[in-house]
């Protein structure tokens, strides 16, 4: 793992989240997919951000985090290899893949690279 990435957190209303993420806490925002079911939000000067997913969008979301790896493939051969059960096979993203796991506790992480980025 080389860094974190990014934290994901599950919203309801999206403009309503917006309102608070941007005006109420002051953040300023990385990018809006709203139309995806995504709103980003920076945290100073730092590159790993506060991703929003819209409930409506995308089912069975959970408050993840992210950890920036490589390269994911590899990284998702050797996590299997340990016995890491994975959600799904990796998948594209803007920047790379991803891939998502849970804890034996039940909380949601993922691995992500940037293998795509320009």
């Amino acid at each position: 793992m080389k860094n974190y990435d990014n934290f994901f957190l599950p919203v309801e209303n999206m403009e309503e989240a917006k309102q608070y993420y941007g005006n109420v806490l002051g953040l300023k925002m990385k990018f809006d997919f709203s139309d995806k079911g995504m709103v980003a939000y920076n945290i100073g000067d730092e590159e790993p951000a506060v991703i929003l997913k819209d409930k409506n969008k995308f089912k069975n979301l959970k408050p993840t985090i992210w950890f920036e790896v490589a390269d994911v493939m590899a990284e998702y051969e050797k996590m299997k290899e340990k016995g890491i059960v994975f959600l799904s096979e990796p998948f594209k993203i803007n920047t790379g893949y991803a891939a998502e796991f849970e804890d034996p506790f039940g909380n949601r992480l993922g691995i992500t690279d940037y293998s795509e980025r320009t």
